[in-house]
């Protein structure tokens, strides 16, 4: 009987978010390749230490390395209800007399976990590109504007003065943080290395009739040869679970910073100061035909939600690790690092294509600062008005009627006529062009456009020099 082939579920994490690049990385093949590569490595590294394993035998294995025929795999795990063991004997049917020296010693953790460190490198290397490629474009963005006044805001109340370059910033170093945290991650990377079944490397010393310098100086090469500066000196069956906890949460990191970033956007594109890029053919809505949604925004926001509740998951499998090993862990981290490392570089991805697409309106930033500069200018006028020989409690009242007035008018809609109410007041002692002299725009933001600079220089393109920039990806939908 023809077995039918299993239905495809729809997975949009991979079909319309995340880029080719980290699929390709998390792909089936690429693991099992690996997990063959830490294979050969073993049986090099035993046979350089003086076990009967011949240089025919570890090129046979390379020559077949590539060759993974998944049906085969499928076929055989059924029968053994083990996938290690069904890739072990796929491996070995390919290798001939060559497959007899595969998995000396060894216990599927050490192809597992060690595969697993290694695609936790590969991963992150990925995502540190990503966040760089991320901060190269807020860099341009801030320096591009790095003076241009506009309204900070606290608790979404108009407060005082910065620059759209300076808040670009606050963006860009959160990042950065991420970025240092990432790369610390992946400097701290250890594999298991050679431990046997329960982390005794009892299998080993047998193998090498009770030589401890020969099982230490194993355990050291297989680090050697596959990247790490060391293995973990103390493992159960598996490599201690917290180094998942402390990847998903660099992983998180990322989100909790792109997700400050889009919910910043989306509200800075609702009051018209700044849009995320819009297509030419780009529908904001089916019935609504004028919409421009920021839908790249959401979208980040959307994804960053579920890349932070994936970090939970590392704590919960490293707390619920018994003894040397339970497999509860198993299940879980098969579908959340997956998950955590697709659902990041699919946030990266619309991040960077945000970044390097931010449409400033100025007009519209310039109303809105003029609307709401005389009220913060009115300590001010109360401190030259009182200089110029006026009463300071009697200014202070005129000042609060006048602006009590103003903000009726704004509220209204209307013009704000705070300033010209002063400019005819002559208690005040101002003239018109005193007035204008003292509500300029660039005097109320502060050091915003030297901070910008500072920061630039000193902090994030230092940081990000060393990193080959990622092209800008356009969203697949």
């Amino acid at each position: 009987m023809t077995e039918r082939p299993r239905p495809t579920p729809q997975n949009p994490l991979h079909e319309r978010y995340a880029s080719d690049e980290m699929a390709a990385l998390l792909s089936a093949e690429h693991r099992y390749t690996t997990w063959r590569r830490v294979w050969i490595t073993l049986a090099e590294c035993q046979r350089d230490l003086g076990l009967e394993i011949r240089g025919a035998q570890i090129e046979a294995l390379r020559r077949v390395a590539g060759q993974i025929d998944l049906a085969r795999v499928a076929e055989i795990e059924r029968e053994t209800r083990h996938d290690v063991v069904a890739h072990l004997r796929h491996f070995a049917e390919l290798a001939g007399e060559a497959g007899g020296i595969l998995h000396l010693g060894a216990t599927s953790a050490f192809v597992t976990d060690n595969t697993d460190a290694l695609l936790l490198r590969e991963g992150l290397e990925l995502i540190e590109r990503r966040i760089a490629t991320v901060l190269r474009g807020l860099s341009d963005f801030a320096a591009a504007h790095r003076a241009l006044p506009c309204l900070a805001y606290t608790h979404f109340q108009p407060a005082q003065l910065t620059t759209v370059g300076k808040r670009a910033c606050l963006w860009a170093q959160d990042l950065l943080a991420d970025l240092e945290e990432v790369a610390h991650r992946r400097q701290r990377l250890r594999c298991r290395g050679a431990k046997g079944t329960t982390g005794t490397q009892a299998s080993f010393l047998t193998l090498f009739g009770g030589d401890h310098d020969k099982v230490r100086e194993l355990d050291r090469s297989v680090a050697e040869r596959l990247g790490f500066p060391a293995s973990w000196p103390i493992t159960g069956q598996t490599y201690p679970r917290k180094q998942d906890t402390v990847v998903l949460q660099a992983l998180a990191g990322v989100g909790e910073s792109c997700h400050k970033m889009g919910t910043d956007l989306r509200l800075l594109q609702g009051v018209g100061e700044l849009s995320e890029p819009f297509g030419d053919a780009q529908v904001g809505s089916s019935a609504m035909a004028y919409k421009r949604n920021p839908i790249r925004a959401e979208r980040i926001c959307g994804l960053s939600r579920r890349l932070i509740t994936d970090a939970l998951n590392g704590p919960l499998n490293s707390a619920t690790q018994w003894l040397e090993r339970s497999l509860d862990d198993s299940s879980n981290r098969r579908l959340v690092i997956t998950d955590a490392f697709l659902t990041c570089d699919a946030v990266l991805t619309l991040a960077a294509g945000v970044a390097s697409g931010l449409v400033v309106r100025p007009e519209a930033i310039e109303a809105r600062v003029r609307r709401e500069l005389p009220f913060m200018a009115t300590e001010t006028f109360l401190m030259e008005g009182t200089m110029r020989g006026g009463d300071r409690q009697l200014l202070h009242e005129v000042i609060r009627e006048y602006s009590m007035k103003a903000h009726a008018a704004v509220s209204a809609g209307l013009e704000n006529p705070l300033l010209d109410a002063i400019k005819q007041d002559g208690r005040f002692g101002l003239s018109a062009g005193d007035v204008d002299r003292l509500v300029d725009p660039v005097a109320f933001t502060g050091r915003s456009a030297e901070q910008v600079d500072e920061f630039l220089a000193e902090q994030l393109r230092p940081a990000i020099s060393g990193h080959q920039p990622l092209e800008t990806e356009e969203p697949r939908v």
